[in-house]
């Protein structure tokens, strides 16, 4: 408008000369706009990036947060590839996308509104066509975003099998090369692929739908902006039609990208969706419960009770543990046996709150804990679990990973567990890398590295589950032999894959579809030649 009025001036040229002064005017005020432009795009720009990157870290933060309080029955029903998706493409999407949909979202309905306005004003007559033209942009706008939003949500949800199928291949990668299923698992991975371009070319087509339509309608304005500009000649100056015109000819392209990326920021929309999805499921128990009535040095004595306890491992499935009773004494030794499905890991898993009590309750030094904080009761119970895990990082970290033992007493732990001299081969020791799941180490040294982090800690309740499922049987004496002199006065529960190893124990739990069938010493057992545990010693060639 400056420019129209400033083209218009007939005082720019005075007697046929230039009016240079009149020109500096003019020219220092455009100048001055254009300043005021470049600082408010910078501005604008820095704080909607700034903004919508601090917004994206938050939802980062509290996403991984709830993923990590998850109970692990979330994890049972949920795959990989949708946790990796969330975290990936969803992510992605909000570090990148949103903001800079919004960005030209602002951009070109900025430039769409001050058209509408500018011909307008230049040309009163043209609002009666503007009505009519701001509802079929209304209308198309509805219909196209709802089109492109349902897109985008079959496209986020056929994508998500790529990543579970690329991560269970990756996993299993030995066992496909050894049955050569190759080619199988590839066509496989291609499939899934093609389903989510099914899903995603029908985006480019819709674009393409909109694309021609909205040029239609532009012309239009265009159209309808020149012939009033024509028609009003005598009311006009030049200034003010070119204006018209000019700001009618952009119009096309700024209402292509506007409609283009309002409908992409709905779809993008998707995305925090599926990641408010996450945040809005349930979590664990209270990790810390503030003022628990737990002492300090809690469990002191290592006893256990079981009282009418049951559990499942979620809502609407079967009791895995029916109405369990039974009392473990501070410092005795108690192996848990019976066949597959029994309910031996659910016990300890029950020990440690992984699964919550459907009924019942489990007291430790006569301490209800339902009643305390994951945190206190989960560090005050060290296990080696059956499968061994951990972690890129450094040896020490995966032993120590809160920097909370000396040296001395780490290289104490290790030569407990039969691993010090394996360690000391090692050029760097300690701070040796461990490879991803710690690949680097066999099976074996896995389930002892476990172990030495057990013996770390010194807690006063122990919990093997089948800890030795994968070490030899001279390497599992020497384990036992440790476990029996370390763990001398403190309680141990061993679910048994070997019941030679537990036949000293001071009492067995054997159990039978979720419900303890006997519960006495290995000799008391073994006297009752019509007992289960009889039967079992039986079948492993120990009587």
């Amino acid at each position: 408008m400056w420019l129209s009025k400033w083209c218009s001036d007939p005082d720019i040229v005075v007697n046929g000369t230039a009016n240079y002064a009149k020109t500096d005017s003019y020219l220092s005020i455009y100048t001055l706009f254009g300043i005021c432009q470049a600082v408010s795009i910078l501005v604008s720009s820095f704080s909607l990036f700034t903004g919508t990157l601090r917004a994206s870290s938050k939802v980062h933060k509290q996403l991984l947060q709830k993923i990590f309080h998850w109970p692990m029955s979330t994890f049972d029903v949920t795959p990989v590839g949708r946790i990796v998706s969330r975290f990936g493409c969803d992510i992605d999407v909000l570090d990148n996308n949103i903001a800079m949909n919004f960005q030209l979202i602002l951009q070109y309905g900025s430039v769409i509104l001050s058209t509408l306005f500018v011909v307008s004003y230049s040309t009163p007559i043209f609002t009666v066509v503007l009505v009519p033209i701001v509802i079929i942009f209304y209308i198309m706008q509805r219909f196209y975003a709802s089109t492109s939003r349902q897109l985008k949500r079959l496209e986020s949800v056929s994508r998500s099998p790529i990543h579970s199928h690329f991560s269970e291949t990756i996993t299993g990668t030995q066992s496909i090369r050894a049955f050569k299923l190759q080619e199988k698992f590839i066509e496989e991975s291609q499939n899934k692929v093609d389903i989510n371009h099914k899903c995603y070319y029908p985006s480019v087509i819709s674009n393409r739908w909109l694309s021609v339509r909205l040029g239609i309608i532009a012309n239009v304005v265009i159209f309808f902006a020149a012939l009033f500009a024509v028609l009003g000649k005598n009311t006009m100056t030049a200034g003010l039609v070119g204006l018209s015109v000019s700001y009618t000819l952009q119009i096309t392209t700024s209402l292509y990208w506007f409609f283009v990326m309002t409908s992409e920021f709905e779809a993008n929309i998707i995305s925090v969706e599926r990641i408010r999805q996450y945040e809005e499921t349930s979590e664990e128990k209270p990790w810390k419960i503030q003022n628990e009535s737990v002492p300090a040095n809690w469990p002191s004595k290592g006893e256990i009770s079981f009282v009418n306890f049951s559990v499942r491992y979620r809502e609407n499935l079967e009791l895995v543990l029916k109405s369990v009773n039974f009392s473990i004494n501070g410092g005795e030794k108690v192996g848990i046996v019976g066949r597959t499905g029994s309910g031996k890991s659910s016990l300890t898993l029950s020990l440690f709150r992984i699964i919550e009590s459907a009924s019942g309750k489990i007291l430790i030094d006569g301490i209800d804990i339902s009643t305390i904080g994951l945190h206190t009761l989960r560090s005050n119970i060290a296990i080696i679990p059956q499968d061994p895990v951990l972690f890129c990082g450094s040896l020490r970290i995966n032993l120590d990973p809160f920097s909370q033992y000396s040296d001395e007493e780490i290289w104490f732990a290790l030569e407990l567990a039969h691993l010090k001299t394996f360690i000391c081969s090692l050029n760097s020791g300690l701070l040796y890398e461990v490879e991803e799941n710690g690949q680097n180490f066999s099976v074996g040294q896995r389930q002892l590295i476990c172990l030495a982090r057990a013996l770390l800690r010194k807690t006063k309740i122990l919990v093997l589950d089948e800890a030795s499922a994968g070490i030899d049987l001279e390497t599992d004496e020497l384990i036992q032999f440790t476990i029996r002199s370390v763990y001398k006065n403190k309680t141990i529960l061993t679910v048994a894959h070997r019941l030679n190893t537990i036949m000293d124990y001071d009492r067995i739990i054997v159990l039978d579809k979720g419900v303890i069938v006997e519960y006495d010493s290995p000799e008391a057992l073994l006297k009752r030649k019509n007992s289960v545990f009889y039967e079992m010693a039986s079948d492993a060639g120990l009587v």
